[in-house]
């Protein structure tokens, strides 16, 4: 048995338990330790999920938050490395077509709409606005795939939480900070941005209401956990909890701050 035969076949079953459409779009976040301990290679899931995708689109997130700074205020789509693990690295750098301008928040694409979701990142102040390539995804057949880890790290509840309550998640517009971000044909955008204020957020809490209803699916890929939900159903959950109350998400003091 080689190494890309058994990834595509644990990719392939991983997907369709999920219900993931192959000609949507399809989020990932992931933990690939457990993944490489049992022998998996990063490049050979990237080429699965590529395959499983091949008429549809594959997003991964390519934060930058930690490096690009208001002490280094400067963003370069091919240069500037991500620090969100090694598969969306190793996506970024050898597989996507396209990466969105944004100096904290970007992700890696490939694939039908890749060109689409990422057109427009850098374009509003937020991280996850209406124009990034989360709030564009609300148009398509868009899922998530939690690879090794949670909701805690799925960042389209940042789109919720800038619609719904921008004064209570986002530092205010005179808080705004100023970046050189560089484009992969060479044109250099001056990007605004407004970070998210850091706070105790409960992302995780959504996931039982999500499995309770049959919205959210579980899994388990060689040893590795793993929980996918519809973009839509998620945010439809993260949005009636804001509407409840704005500040539904912010969790007890103690809890793990999701930045």
């Amino acid at each position: 048995m080689n190494a890309t035969s058994r990834e595509s076949r644990a990719v392939a079953e991983t997907l369709d338990r999920a219900m993931v459409p192959g000609d949507g779009v399809l989020f990932v976040h992931s933990a690939f330790r457990n993944l490489g301990a049992q022998g998996l290679r990063p490049e050979a899931v990237v080429e699965a999920l590529l395959e499983y995708m091949a008429q549809g689109t594959l997003v991964m997130p390519t934060m930058t938050w930690r490096v690009c700074t208001p002490t280094h205020p400067y963003f370069d789509e091919v240069e500037t490395v991500s620090h969100v693990g090694v598969l969306p690295e190793v996506f970024r750098q050898r597989y996507a077509s396209h990466r969105s301008i944004h100096p904290t928040h970007s992700v890696a694409a490939c694939g039908r709409l890749a060109a689409d979701l990422t057109s427009a990142h850098h374009v509003d102040d937020t991280p996850c606005s209406i124009n990034s390539p989360y709030g564009k995804a609300r148009g398509e057949d868009a899922h998530v795939l939690l690879l090794g880890i949670g909701l805690e790290r799925c960042t389209a509840i940042h789109h919720a939480e800038e619609l719904a309550a921008p004064e209570i998640y986002l530092f205010p517009p005179e808080a705004a900070e100023i970046y050189q971000c560089r484009d992969r044909h060479g044109t250099v955008h001056r990007v605004r941005l407004r970070r998210h204020i850091r706070l105790n957020r409960n992302f995780p809490q959504f996931a039982e209401p999500l499995t309770e209803r049959g919205k959210m699916r579980r899994g388990d890929m060689c040893g590795t956990a793993w929980q996918a939900v519809s973009q839509r159903d998620l945010l439809d959950e993260v949005f009636a909890a804001l509407e409840r109350d704005p500040r539904a998400i912010i969790a007890p003091p103690g809890a793990p701050v999701i930045p």
